[in-house]
């Protein structure tokens, strides 16, 4: 339904947010139901009577007894309207501000490309990502703190000692982590269901590293651990080189959900045949260096494996952890056939990871790429070991 107007500025003024918009020839129609009085019917018309005189405008009649009547007034002249409102044009705004927005920085090709796309934005009279074409110091922070990453500079620091650093406050980053991703997802490869602050973990950004929970017969550094026998073990990642292995794991399984690691420990394993590890979602870069740490520990002969949901973001975690171990690892209790029978169809479809043919997801990520693949979450399922180690405890 076309809108209606009773002050004539605001109807111009709408022709000209509508052709900043990307409309060649918008039209605006008077609202004479909404008219207090004649007086002010009157008045409305004069003014946009004297737009049409200059060129800015012009006049659409209604017909038979509203022939009397303007129907719509349609954009002649942009540029003509513009100087009759005394008003700047959008592209000229964005003009300027794209260019206090780069000057002065240093900035990697693809931000410089994002700048200019968000400058053709703020050209339309729209925002990007909440930001406006006067917001442009405050953009300008998001663009520092992106450039910071791709040089580096977040690793080691944690959220706000990264933002304080790199722009003078360090709740910065916080409020602007959304932006800060989208800058960078055209750059750096980041899973496409990760929120912003899962996105910045896996490039190694986090307010602080969680601790890396760890189950097995394991000791650290000189301390015997068996007389206590930990549930698990609780250390930071950077730690992970002082992880001992009392016995050679018959397996090494990394979890992806809280819940179920503690269920497979308790109701799997609880003699602590493998070694398994919470890796708490995406992880994050400090919990992938601890992870190839721990796999160069255990013999080339030892099987790791994966359990995360069967989803596409299941499949990222996936990829990601077996990039990082720098091997093959296999999913457990990840499979096309366990997905079949338990699964649902999902309201949304997102997008899985691309894998190589030879990654051990590869499979399942080809299956939830079709359409009417259905996922699971891995809390649905009940834990049970890795098929090699069920095996071989039939075979002892």
């Amino acid at each position: 339904m076309p809108r209606r107007f009773t002050d004539a500025k605001e109807l111009l003024g709408d022709l000209l947010d509508r052709f900043e918009a990307g409309a060649s020839s918008p039209i605006a129609h008077p609202d004479y139901a909404a008219f207090p009085s004649v007086v002010a019917a009157d008045a409305f018309l004069k003014q946009i009577k004297e737009a049409e005189e200059i060129g800015a405008v012009s006049l659409g009649w209604g017909r038979g007894a509203r022939r009397d009547q303007v129907a719509h007034v349609r954009l002649m002249s942009a540029g003509v309207l513009y100087g009759r409102l005394g008003r700047t044009p959008a592209s000229r705004i964005a003009e300027d501000a794209a260019g206090r927005l780069v000057a002065g920085l240093s900035l990697h090709d693809g931000l410089k490309e994002s700048a200019a796309g968000i400058a053709d934005v703020w050209g339309r009279g729209k925002t990007w990502h909440g930001f406006a074409s006067f917001d442009v110091e405050r953009l300008r922070e998001v663009f520092a703190l992106a450039q910071a990453i791709l040089d580096h500079k977040h690793l080691d620091v944690d959220y706000k000692t990264f933002s304080r650093k790199t722009v003078g406050d360090s709740k910065t980053l916080e409020r602007n982590e959304g932006a800060v991703v989208r800058l960078l997802s055209g750059i750096l490869e980041f899973p496409p269901g990760a929120r912003p602050r899962e996105a910045l973990r896996t490039i190694g950004l986090e307010r602080f590293a969680p601790p890396l929970l760890i189950a097995g017969r394991i000791d650290l550094d000189g301390a015997d651990l068996s007389r206590i026998s930990p549930h698990y073990l609780g250390i930071t990642p950077k730690e992970a080189d002082r992880i001992r292995f009392r016995e050679p794991p018959v397996y090494v399984l990394t979890v992806e959900n809280f819940a179920s690691f503690n269920r497979h420990i308790a109701e799997a394993d609880p003699g602590r045949l493998g070694t398994t590890m919470y890796v708490g979602g995406y992880p994050s870069l400090a919990t992938q260096e601890a992870l190839r740490v721990i796999a160069g520990i255990v013999s080339e002969c030892t099987p790791i494996f994966h359990w995360s949901d069967i989803d596409p973001d299941g499949t990222w975690i996936f990829q990601t952890i077996e990039r990082a171990i720098g091997r093959p690892i296999r999913p457990h209790l990840m499979s096309i056939e366990i997905a079949k029978q338990f699964g649902q169809v999902p309201a949304k479809k997102a997008a899985p990871a691309r894998c190589l043919s030879d990654s051990g997801i590869a499979a399942l990520a080809t299956y939830l790429a079709e359409e009417g693949a259905k996922t699971l979450e891995q809390e649905e399922l009940d834990p049970v070991l890795p098929q090699v180690t069920a095996r071989r405890l039939a075979l002892t």
